[in-house]
């Protein structure tokens, strides 16, 4: 909760922190007394203005003393303040919220045997492969995606989560050539998955933990920022095989909207591309007497 603001609701703190990123040449604005800001983001007259509101009322929703916006109005403001689709989204979902009955604890989240299947035939195909369900909890790999990033079958259920290891492996710190970047992205990931599970408690106490263990996690997630997978390029320096660059896509595979399938590949003929085939022989050799379908560990609670 913001110290200045006692009765702040997540959906305030989202259009202060948005507001604050979003410079007065970014909204289009022409003032000539742009020089002489002591803050650099919009003002809260000037969002108001761009978005058709009165200074009054918006003022009322950043500060968490109006609890109800009509969606026109979220969308005047996700506009203004040059959302993308992600945040517009989560602006959306923050401001509908609303107290209701507890909620039971969710059950743990199991991948459909097809999925396995998939992920087997994606490693016959020298692409890593792994799913992310609820507070990005791995559910579940192939072995290529385990020897790129690591092997979380062997770490206690608790630990098997991509957010812990970013900011908590040492490893990960090494092996992302651009860790600040994918740790911000992760850091922005879990703060959608907390605008769509509010009431999550193993989720609050994922958060709570990071925070205290990770002085960069409670930067990023002041931040206030957050992201949505789909599809793009990340870059590694594997210890085994050097640099390497893969693309990603991002499915939503069964009927469980909380998994979401990365699919891993590269450019063909390219140094990545045979730095991976290398990294799937290694791996193959090591699992001549095991296979994807014969292990599959239950899902993190």
């Amino acid at each position: 909760m913001d110290r200045e603001h006692p009765d702040s609701t997540p959906m305030a703190e989202f259009l202060r922190s948005a507001r604050s990123r979003l410079t007065p040449q970014e909204a289009g604005l022409d003032d000539p007394s742009l020089g002489r800001r002591r803050v650099s983001g919009l003002r809260r007259e000037e969002l108001a203005r761009l978005a058709g509101v009165s200074v009054d009322y918006y003022t009322r929703l950043e500060q968490g003393r109006s609890r109800s916006a009509s969606a026109e109005v979220l969308d005047a403001l996700a506009t203004a303040l040059h959302l993308d689709d992600a945040e517009r989204s989560h602006l959306h979902v923050l401001a509908r919220r609303r107290p209701g009955p507890a909620r039971r604890r969710p059950r743990p989240q199991r991948v459909h045997a097809a999925t396995w299947d998939l992920l087997e035939t994606l490693q016959q195909t020298c692409r890593p492969g792994f799913v992310l369900g609820r507070r990005l909890d791995v559910l579940a790999h192939n072995q290529l995606a385990g020897r790129l990033i690591t092997d979380f079958r062997a770490l206690p259920a608790a630990e098997r989560n991509q957010a812990r290891f970013v900011f908590l492996d040492p490893h990960a710190r090494e092996l992302y050539r651009d860790w600040n970047r994918v740790a911000a992205d992760t850091a922005a990931m879990l703060r959608l998955e907390a605008g769509r599970h509010p009431d999550d408690p193993a989720l609050s106490a994922l958060v709570g933990d990071l925070s205290i263990r990770s002085e960069e996690f409670r930067r990023f997630w002041s931040d206030n920022k957050v992201h949505r997978r789909t599809t793009g390029t990340k870059d590694y320096r594997h210890p085994l095989v050097g640099d390497l660059t893969v693309t990603y896509q991002a499915l939503t595979p069964g009927d469980d909207p909380d998994q979401i399938l990365f699919v891993y590949g590269t450019e063909p003929g390219s140094p990545s591309e045979t730095s991976l085939r290398l990294l799937s022989q290694w791996s193959s050799a090591e699992a001549d007497t095991r296979s994807v379908t014969a292990q599959r560990p239950g899902a993190p609670d």
